[in-house]
């Protein structure tokens, strides 16, 4: 069975992560989307809050998985019997800082392979930080998110 994980803060998941999700759900037989707990960030939503968020945006899905992890990748990729990563691309500038990172989980552990996917075109701007900083200002962000998103990042604006 090809199993694969996507980790990343997904504070708050966007259509551009939803983009890179369903693509791999198509390549292997089970994709887990891992949210990275993260102590040197402020985050929006809680890690318990992203992962619910997660997995109601990702429901259609029946072979993705939405788990949490703190600490190295290597280490939650060895508990959940994977060698894969995935990681989304929006623009050059992300290559050369997961390159770096694919590198050194490689050198941390030889067997593992981290898998680049280009996001679509219509999300190659969109990030997290620029969803929440849009909303906070009053912006429309209806077409950045999944629906299930919206009234949370609303909630959390009152």
């Amino acid at each position: 069975m090809s199993r694969a994980v996507y980790p990343g803060s997904f504070d708050p998941v966007t259509n551009g992560h939803l983009d890179v999700i369903e693509r791999a759900a198509k390549v292997f037989d089970h994709l887990t989307v891992a949210v990275v707990r993260n102590l040197g960030k402020s985050p929006m939503f809680s890690v318990e809050e992203r992962m619910a968020l997660l997995r109601s945006s990702t429901a259609h899905l029946g072979n993705v998985s939405v788990d949490h992890f703190e600490g190295l990748l290597v280490d939650y990729l060895h508990s959940v019997h994977s060698k894969v990563v995935i990681k989304g691309l929006r623009a050059i500038s992300d290559f050369e800082y997961e390159f770096q990172m694919a590198l050194m989980n490689r050198k941390l552990d030889s067997d593992i392979e981290t898998l680049f996917m280009m996001t679509h075109n219509r999300y190659s701007y969109l990030s997290s930080s620029l969803v929440k900083e849009v909303a906070r200002l009053g912006g429309d962000i209806d077409d950045l998110v999944p629906e299930v998103v919206l009234p949370a990042i609303r909630s959390k604006l009152m």
